[in-house]
Parts: C-alpha cells; sequence; structure tokens
C-alpha cells in the first residue's frame, strides 16, 4: 500500500534533507566537524556506538565510575539482602488464571463487534478493519476497499472510513453524512463467514491467553516497565521521529520513514546516520524492515501497538509512559510538522502527547471490540492498576521527563515561575492523569541543577544550557567516598567523539552549529554540579508528595538528589522511583530505604544481569521486594544488542511465557525477529529478553536463571506496594515490627463490608494477598507476632475475620 496522503510534505522534506545533507558535506567546519567529510563524522559515530555499549550496561548513566568504585553498602549488609530475597522468593505465588475472552458471535451485538472479523455485507465478504470506535474500513476479498459513492479503491483514505451503527437487529454505515447503499439496501444484516483477505498487520507470535488473578485485589504477577517514550513521535517538532505507535489506517502508514529519510534513499536521514553510526539505511519500514527497527537505530518507532501487545501477551503488566520534550533541542532541530509545533514548548508537547495516549487507548479498544475492552488501561492510582492486571490487562501509567516543567526554567538564576505557578501546574498535569515525574533531564532548571553529560556530548548539552540559562554548568572537582558517585566529568575542549550513550544532542549540535560557544574549562576530574535542590524544587516534591505523585530523581546532581532524597526522609513519604539508572550508586540503597522501588536500565542481557546482582544486595526487608527494568525506547536509548545464535545458551524458540503462553518469533510483515540475532530491535522483543536474562543469568550460576526470573515477574507488584505507600497506606506490620497494632486493635478497626482499601487505611498493607484473603501481623500480651486473616467476599468486601 502506498501512503494516501498528500504528499506536499515530502517536496518540502525533500528540499530540507539536501540542504541538510548539503550542509553537513559543505559546511562541515561550521557544524563543528573536522575538515573533510561524512565519513570522518561516521567513523566518529562508530567509536561512539562502542561506548555507548559499555555505558547502557553501566550501574549508573550518571556519572562514569571511579576505578576503585566500591558499593556503598558493606559486605555484611550485601549479604543480608542477599538472604531476604532469598526468603522473598519462598513466598507462596498468587494463583493466577487465564484470562480468555468470549467467542466471536455469528452476529455481531453492537457496533464494535465487528472489529477485525469476517462478515457477508449484502452477499460480500468484507473484513471489518476498526480506525476508530464505530469507524471501519471496509476491505473486500479482492485487497479492495469500499468507498463513498460505491466504488472500490486501492488505498484507504477518508472516503473508505464508514461509521457504524446499529438499526434493530441489522446495521448501517455511513460516510461524512451519506448511507452506504449497495443495490438499494442501507441497511445490513451482518453474519459471520469466511473468505475475507486479512487486512496487513503485524503479528504478536504469543499463543495462549494471558494470564489474570483470581480475584481484582489479590497480589499480581507481572513484569514493569518504569521508564518508556510511546509518544516520542510528537517531540521535538513533531519531525525528528519516524514512524508513530498507531495510525488509522494501520502498520503500513504507521511504521513509515521520515519524509525527509525517504525522499533521499536513506541517505538525508542525517540525524539518524550521528545517531546509528551509519552513512545510509534502507528507508523502508512495513513491510521489510531491513535496516530498521534496530537496537541502535534511535530515530524510528519501537513501540508500535502490536509490538507493545506482543509485550503484554509475553507477561508485562505495567508500561509507564513518559511524555518528553526539550525546548533548546526543538528548535535546533530545522524540521517541523506543521507551524503549531515551532514553539517548541515543553508543556503544550506534554498535553499532546497525553491526548495522544487517550487516543491511542481508544484505538486499541477499537481492534479489541469496543470500549474498555482492549489491552491497553491508562490507571491513576495503584487500586486502579491492580484491577486492571488482575483482570489480564497492561495497567498504562502517565508520566513526565522534560528540560523544562512547568515553564520553569532560568536565566542568570532568576527563576521564570513562582510556588503559584507550580502548584497550578501541579493540579493541572494531575488532572491530565500524570502520576510519576521527573524534574529535571538535560538541563539545569529553576527546580534543580542536573547530573550533565560528558565527552563532546556534554559540551554540546552545556553550550544549549547556556542558551536555556544563560549560564554553563557549575562543574567542580569532588572526590566521592566510594569513587562513583558523581555527576558527568567534563571535558576542557571537546573533540568529536560523543562517547557516551545519549548522543542526541551531540549529533543534533554537530549537524546543525547552533550550539557553537565558548565554553568553559574544567578541573580535574571528578566533577560535581554545585548547583543542587532550589527552594523551588524542595516545593515541587512536596507538591508531588501532597499529591500522592511518584518522585523520579534521576539526571538531578548529586547535590540536588541526595538534597531531594533528605527531604523525602523528612517528609516520611515513600513515592520514589529511580526509572531508567540515571542515579548513582550513594541514591539506590537510600531509595529502597525510603520504601522506593527502581527499575535499572534494559540495556545488554548481560550487563542487566548484573545490574540485577547489585541491587538484590541493596534489598530493604521492610518492603516487597521486586525488580524491572526502565527500557527508555523512543528516548534515544539504545536497546539491547543480541548474543548471536551462536552462543552455547541461545534462546530456544518458542519458550514458555509468563503464565503459561508460549512466545515464538515474532513476524511483522516480511520480517521475522529472533532477539538472538536481533536484540531488542523493537517493544515485542521484551519477553525474549527477559528469557535471555534467564538463559545468561543461569550460566553463571545454576539456578540463577529461575531467580531473575522470579524476582522480574514481581516487580509489577513491588511497583504496586510502592505507589500504595505513597498514597499514605502504612507498610505492611509482618516486615516492620514496630508497626503491629494490639489484635484486639485490629479486631475493632476491620469491620464487615470494609473494602480492601479502607481496610489497608485502617491497618496497612498485608503481608500476603492470596486469593480473597489479605493476612496482616499484630501483637498480643506475650506474643509479638500474631496472624490476623481478613476474608472477602468477590466483590472486594470484608466477609470475615480469624487469627492464624
Amino acid at each position: 500500500m502506498k501512503d494516501p496522503r498528500p504528499v506536499g510534505r515530502l517536496v518540502i522534506a525533500a528540499t530540507a534533507a539536501g540542504a541538510l545533507l548539503t550542509g553537513a558535506v559543505v559546511l562541515g567546519g561550521a557544524a563543528g566537524l573536522r575538515a573533510g567529510d561524512l565519513a570522518s563524522r561516521y567513523a566518529v559515530a562508530q567509536d561512539a556506538l562502542t561506548a555507548r555499549a559499555a555505558e547502557k550496561n553501566a550501574i549508573s548513566r550518571a556519572g562514569e565510575l571511579g576505578a576503585e568504585a566500591r558499593d556503598p553498602t558493606t559486605a555484611a549488609e550485601r549479604t543480608a539482602s542477599a538472604a531476604y530475597v532469598a526468603r522473598e522468593r519462598r513466598l507462596p505465588d498468587p494463583r493466577l488464571r487465564r484470562a480468555r475472552t468470549a467467542p466471536r458471535a455469528l452476529h455481531p451485538q453492537d457496533r464494535y463487534a465487528m472489529a477485525n472479523g469476517c462478515y457477508a455485507l449484502a452477499g460480500d465478504p468484507i473484513y471489518f478493519k476498526p480506525t476508530d470506535l464505530g469507524d471501519y474500513l471496509l476491505y473486500d476479498a479482492a485487497r479492495r476497499f469500499v468507498t463513498a459513492g460505491g466504488t472500490r479503491a486501492t488505498q484507504p483514505g477518508p472516503a473508505a472510513v464508514w461509521t457504524a451503527r446499529r438499526s434493530g437487529s441489522s446495521f448501517t454505515f455511513s460516510n461524512n453524512g451519506s448511507p452506504l447503499t449497495v443495490e438499494g439496501a442501507n441497511r445490513f444484516r451482518l453474519t459471520r463467514t469466511t473468505g475475507c483477505a486479512d487486512y496487513p498487520e503485524s503479528q504478536v507470535g504469543v499463543t495462549g491467553a494471558p494470564h489474570a488473578g483470581v480475584s481484582p485485589y489479590q497480589e499480581v504477577r507481572g513484569y514493569v516497565d518504569a521508564h518508556t517514550h510511546g509518544m516520542a513521535f510528537e517531540f521535538l517538532g513533531g519531525a525528528a521521529h519516524c514512524g508513530k505507535p498507531w495510525d488509522p489506517y494501520g502498520a503500513p502508514y504507521a511504521l513509515v520513514d521520515c519524509p525527509d529519510h525517504t525522499a533521499t534513499g536513506g541517505y538525508g536521514g542525517v540525524l539518524e546516520s550521528v545517531l546509528s553510526g551509519q552513512p545510509h539505511h534502507d528507508p523502508v519500514g512495513w513491510p521489510t524492515f531491513k535496516d530498521w527497527p534496530a537496537p541502535e537505530s534511535l530515530t524510528h518507532e519501537g513501540t508500535y501497538y502490536r509490538w507493545l501487545e506482543r509485550a503484554w501477551r509475553g507477561g508485562q503488566r505495567i508500561f509507564v509512559n513518559l511524555l518528553v520534550e526539550n525546548d533548546q533541542l526543538c528548535r535546533v532541530y530545522p524540521l517541523k510538522r506543521s507551524p503549531e509545533y515551532a514553539a517548541c514548548d515543553d508543556m503544550a508537547s506534554v498535553r499532546r502527547q497525553a491526548a495522544d495516549m487517550r487516543r491511542m487507548q481508544d484505538y486499541i479498544d477499537a481492534q479489541f471490540g469496543g470500549p474498555g475492552k482492549g489491552f491497553y488501561r491508562i490507571v491513576t492510582d495503584p487500586f486502579q492498576a491492580r484491577r486492571v492486571i488482575n483482570a489480564g490487562k497492561l495497567a498504562v501509567v502517565m508520566g513526565i521527563e522534560t528540560s523544562v516543567p512547568f515553564g520553569c526554567t532560568m536565566k542568570l538564576d532568576v527563576p521564570a515561575c513562582d510556588i503559584g505557578d507550580i502548584d497550578t501546574q501541579l493540579d493541572a498535569v494531575r488532572e491530565m492523569g500524570v502520576r510519576q515525574m521527573e524534574l529535571v533531564n538535560k538541563f539545569d532548571n529553576a527546580l534543580s541543577g542536573v547530573a550533565g553529560d560528558n565527552g563532546a556530548v556534554g559540551a554540546a548539552v552545556n553550550a544549549a544550557n547556556f542558551l536555556e540559562t544563560g549560564s554553563f554548568w557549575d562543574m567542580r572537582h569532588c572526590e566521592p567516598a566510594d569513587g562513583e558517585s558523581h555527576d558527568r566529568d567534563q571535558v576542557a575542549l571537546p573533540d568529536i567523539s560523543a562517547e557516551q550513550q545519549d548522543a542526541l544532542f551531540g549529533a543534533v549540535g554537530q549537524l546543525f552549529g547552533t550550539l557553537h560557544t565558548a565554553l568553559p574549562l574544567y578541573g580535574r576530574p571528578h566533577h560535581c554540579n554545585a548547583r543542587g535542590l532550589t527552594t523551588l524544587g524542595e516545593h515541587t516534591i512536596e507538591g508531588l508528595a501532597k499529591r500522592h505523585m511518584l518522585f523520579d530523581p534521576d539526571h538531578m546532581s548529586v547535590k540536588a538528589r541526595s538534597a531531594a532524597l533528605d527531604q523525602i526522609d523528612d517528609l516520611g513519604y515513600h513515592g520514589v522511583i529511580s526509572s531508567h539508572s540515571w542515579a548513582t550508586p550513594d541514591a539506590y540503597p537510600r531509595i529502597y530505604q525510603e520504601g522506593g522501588f527502581i527499575t535499572p536500565y534494559a540495556g545488554d542481557s548481560t550487563g542487566f544481569v548484573e545490574k540485577w546482582r547489585r541491587h538484590v544486595g541493596w534489598a530493604d526487608p521492610r518492603y516487597y521486594w521486586g525488580i524491572g527494568y526502565g527500557a527508555d525506547m523512543n528516548g534515544l536509548g539504545a536497546q539491547g544488542d543480541p548474543r548471536g545464535a551462536d552462543v552455547p545458551n541461545p534462546v530456544t524458540y518458542p519458550f514458555r511465557g509468563l503464565g503459561g503462553v508460549t512466545v515464538d518469533r515474532q513476524h511483522a510483515g516480511e520480517r521475522v525477529y529472533d532477539v538472538n540475532v536481533d536484540g531488542v530491535a523493537q517493544y515485542g522483543l521484551y519477553p525474549d529478553w527477559i528469557q535471555d536474562l534467564t538463559e545468561v543469568a543461569d550460566a553463571q550460576q545454576a539456578g540463577d536463571g529461575a531467580r531473575i526470573a522470579d524476582d522480574m515477574s514481581r516487580g509489577a507488584e513491588a511497583y504496586l506496594q510502592t505507589w500504595e505507600r505513597a498514597e499514605g497506606i502504612a507498610p505492611d506490620s509482618c516486615r516492620n515490627p514496630g508497626l503491629r497494632k494490639p489484635v484486639s486493635r485490629v479486631e475493632s478497626l476491620v469491620r464487615r463490608g470494609m473494602t480492601t482499601r479502607a481496610v489497608m487505611a485502617a491497618v496497612g498493607q498485608p503481608y500476603q494477598r492470596l486469593g480473597t484473603t489479605y493476612r496482616f501481623c499484630a501483637k498480643d500480651a506475650g506474643d509479638p507476632k500474631v496472624m490476623v486473616t481478613v476474608e472477602f467476599s468477590k466483590a472486594g468486601r470484608v466477609a470475615a475475620l480469624r487469627r492464624g
């Protein structure tokens, strides 16, 4: 299929791409290139890829690790934590069931039920492809589209979209007010049939019904990704990211390259070339996918909804989608989707992406047969999320990662926002659905100092920091006691080495030459940003806690993050999550000690296993243990590389996934994906990556494959329990003996008919949540630990309470 949309933008993009390519070659010196041509840039980019590979597997992306780096905890503490985690794994697992759907009826029961089904319409077999709730493409057996006027078209378009409405036992269809009429009839009795042509779409490759809980309120099982950018097609002016997670017309129109790439046959994607280290790529996405998506292809869509569906069917149950923007980089990048994107306003982009999430939820609902039926469910509290997961669906949490949240930039230390602005916008984003948030990303702002970037990219970002704030990072020499808890080390006179993972700023700055300015000379490493947490930053953290929103201290300077965790401790607030390894090892144990949750950056399977081992040694025995990952997909974060098909312990297909599903290689168009040779090329490969974790861990230590699989499957529950504590629910009293109430007090507080949430508000989190029972610890005279079991009805109301 060819894209039916107007091609005017393609002409403009081709002109722009030619200008960019010419500028990169002819104006190389002005753009910061070494004298010469693009070959030098690509050689440099190859060096960057090597360095990125090491950095993406580091315990901390926020600062280089010193040669004498040592754990901030003692060996005895690490041993005790590992022993605690081993005890946690021995606890009974919750009972799971298969979330089955009703079979398709002979006749659709409502206007949504014919989604992706084959029905006879006026005697012809027609495939009903939803474009939105109640709207369809009518795709005939000859692979043509029924259009207004009774004609058949080879391409979809507005004239081929029909709105269905029920009329008794029949349906009518209209396009822009005009009814569909076939041989004089305009009401149609639809009957399930065969003989339809399949609409072109990516396959999933997972068979078996997804797992669910036996009650809506029990302990959950599932994987959690706490950091991905599913709506990144909107950021940086809407023209830097190629493809999108859905399109009304499906995969052939969602999974296409950027116009400036296609116009030049793959040679005009200058930003993609510098980021990937490849001078050229095949611009064809669907159906061949020769060169993209791929782990190192950072400007192409990785979270298409069918790939996300594969991850869900493979066991993922929490997906945190971070709304992302950077105003300075948006201004630097020369292409814009439309004039409204040229304003490059962080919060306008955040609002746009939040609305996109709602539209995508509707689109997925349409594919699954109606409102609420899709797997993608946006949630706003942990209690709703638990119900969603136990129904066998994916709980989607909305978050923010932007350099200028709430417009809180500064110029020469004068903030552009005040307390009133922060409160107003915190209320606004909470109303929007946001529940997780970082304070900084790439620049110092009025809330906090930033960790910064290093190498040539650090120089470019520092120059952008100057453009944004009127000052450079105040990086000073520091000597952290553990050798590793510092901010990004800087260079004095940058050479073009782009020597760390997030090469975006360096690429754009070097390409388009707008970030050039005289840079400061810093002293010898290590470096720490002298800018810490401001009073406005303190107010923002307090505001997040007041609104029960999760605070992510990633990207903050060491000084700022330490102060923020001090404040969290003073507030007694548990809602802290480090989502993608942009913190430092001094902070990780503190986050666990505050009752927080951590998802290390995914990276390669081998690197993640090592990170998992270190985090096990930081686990706090006062809180439920589990771990997840931060993919950072679509956020210009490199994904996991393949280990190779010739290793002695590859992933063997098909394999058994979480909940008993069968996971096979994924087919998308003409492409077949295999994690052994493709790595995490796109989001659908994350179940395969988790299977690879078990292979790597077990090869290192027999039995560790099962252990890491268990810890990962407990990740969703650990995230929910941190979120519950952010909502004001006290930690469980079995793991925290000092919180135990007299058993008589528990018996008086828990009354028949109370909801699970009301019970937890009264006596804290349960130690176990199995089926329809919650178990708590209390105390009595002469007995410091008395188990109390609360029985709930199917509706989640207290039915009985007993000791034991």
